[in-house]
């Protein structure tokens, strides 16, 4: 069941609501709970039924191994644990793959099987194994199995995050507090819901099909000009920006009209100003995951290897080239490494992850090498900032290919049209422009039409960045209110010079925020919904 469905806007949430209100507003905490738990599991059943037990069961193989691991910690129950988990991720998400990797390299004339990917199960195995980890070292609190279960199928978050952790989410199924019915959580998270709708239908949707030809292009081996595959490429940077800004928002803003706030996992991530900051702001859950569960584990058993070994430690503002490939290239490039291949099976996200591990050990190194000469590692000034978030956002652009593409043939077929080897077309109506026929003619670019880029896609590319670029993002937007879990959002430059920047529940913005409700349910339901981005993963 799509967040952006008909059946969802207009048949579940309500029913699903009006059962909340009903247990929660009479003080029924455990049946509130108990008829969100059955509700996600209808929300989830909706897609598929025959996987629901596939859920079922991992749940409560994993609440019955944390109980365990709670009582008698053992290292070997938890590698075997987690290791279960891996293998039940491996089995439906690479199998494929990984067959027909080694019938490629061997010729052994083997034939991957068909293996539909069950919807989440990239989600609830990181959360899951994150509770059996902290379950073994003491760190979980709580161990109810009704909570338990809602913490692992709540709705907003279950397909496609964000990905949750046990401490944040069982201590609000446990607060009273939070099961009932507030007008403010309404108000605040009707609106997010209906500000993550238009980010879908109206601004990532037509992005999608503008890059979706261009990609399959590629992918068919068709030689794109320079225009056409960076339109390609763009549409679609622009199209999983807004999408999945658009499902945090929404997500976000469902959680809040029951009472539970779910951790940001979106902060304009095109206004980084290099790779690490983008990796801060963009899925944001993911990153954390990440670095407690994968690259501090592998931080820390490095360092005490090399302390056994008599090696040194990094001192603040020294450190050798073995020190940092040891304890920041290493750890970086394999965390990234299982990033990529956490997104998908194939070797374009293997590529996908190991460049922005590259990414990240080139950005780590200079500021290493900045702190080492003495200089400030990030400047205010305009001039500065301009040029590293053009730098940055070339940089995301280039991974979002691989991120895209079907296959690293066709990844490295776009990068070919991006770089210029497929020539330069410029549209004919660009011959109007004062002089610039001259030049073109100089540079022998010719003007005629593209197979994909026109004018207009260029426009709304441009309009599109701008408003990244320049507008406060949802939850600053909404800054003044609950939103996302512990967030504290800055003050963007456009809400200090203009006040109506800022949400604030008013009859102006409910008139605003209903037409534009009004606009996206109309498009939403007038055609087929489409998945999220990140439902494939």
């Amino acid at each position: 069941m799509l967040f952006n469905s008909a059946i969802f806007i207009a048949g579940f949430l309500p029913v699903v609501l009006l059962g909340f209100f009903l247990f929660a507003g009479t003080g029924r905490q455990r049946l509130a709970g108990l008829w969100l738990t059955l509700a996600s599991l209808v929300f989830y059943g909706w897609w598929d039924p025959q996987y629901l037990p596939l859920l079922v069961g991992s749940i409560g193989f994993n609440y019955l191994l944390g109980g365990y691991l709670l009582k008698r910690p053992s290292r070997l129950v938890l590698g075997l644990g987690i290791a279960a988990n891996l293998a039940l991720l491996g089995f439906y998400k690479y199998t494929g793959f990984l067959l027909g990797a080694a019938d490629d390299a061997f010729g052994l004339g083997w034939e991957a099987p068909s293996i539909i990917l069950p919807l989440a199960i990239s989600f609830f195995t990181f959360q899951q194994i994150a509770y059996l980890s902290d379950a073994h070292d003491g760190a979980v609190v709580e161990h109810d199995f009704l909570n338990y279960c809602l913490f692992i199928t709540f709705f907003p978050h279950l397909i496609a995050g964000p990905i949750t952790h046990h401490r944040e989410m069982l201590s609000q199924f446990g607060n009273t507090e939070n099961f009932r019915p507030r007008f403010d959580n309404i108000s605040v998270g009707t609106t997010l819901f209906v500000l993550g709708l238009f980010k879908k239908v109206v601004f990532a949707d037509p992005m999608g099909a503008e890059a979706g030809p261009v990609f399959a292009a590629a992918q068919a081996g068709a030689a794109l000009p320079f225009l056409d595959a960076w339109g390609g490429a763009l549409a679609y940077a622009l199209q999983l920006y807004f999408d999945f800004s658009g499902y945090t928002d929404m997500a976000i803003g469902l959680g809040l009209l029951f009472g539970i706030s779910l951790p940001p996992n979106f902060n304009s991530p095109y206004k980084a100003h290099n790779v690490i900051d983008y990796w801060s702001r963009w899925h944001m859950t993911l990153t954390r995951f990440l670095t407690a569960y994968v690259y501090n584990p592998i931080v820390l058993g490095v360092t005490r290897r090399r302390v056994a070994a008599g090696k040194p430690l990094p001192k603040r503002g020294k450190m050798s080239a073995g020190t940092f490939f040891a304890l920041v290239a290493y750890p970086t490039l394999l965390t990234m490494f299982i990033s990529g291949v956490w997104h998908g099976a194939g070797w374009q996200f293997v590529a996908f992850g190991l460049l922005h591990g590259f990414y990240l050990v080139v950005a780590h190194g200079w500021r290493a090498l900045k702190t080492q000469w003495g200089w400030k590692l990030d400047s205010d000034k305009l001039i500065h900032k301009v040029p590293a978030v053009a730098l940055t956002f070339f940089c995301v652009v280039i991974g979002a290919v691989f991120f895209r593409a079907p296959s690293l043939e066709g990844a490295l077929n776009m990068l070919a049209g991006m770089a210029g080897l497929n020539g330069v077309l410029l549209p004919t109506s660009f011959a109007r422009i004062p002089g610039l026929e001259p030049v073109a003619g100089l540079l022998g670019i010719a003007f005629e039409p593209g197979p994909f880029f026109r004018p207009v896609l260029g426009l709304q590319i441009v309009l599109l960045l701008v408003f990244c670029w320049s507008l406060p993002n949802t939850q600053q937007f909404m800054g003044r209110y609950r939103t996302a879990l512990g967030w504290r959002p800055t003050t963007a430059w456009v809400q200090r010079a203009l006040p109506f920047a800022t949400w604030r529940p008013s009859a102006g913005f409910a008139v605003v925020v209903g037409l534009l409700g009004f606009f996206a349910m109309a498009k939403a339901m007038s055609a087929a919904p489409t998945e999220f981005l990140y439902f494939q993963f």
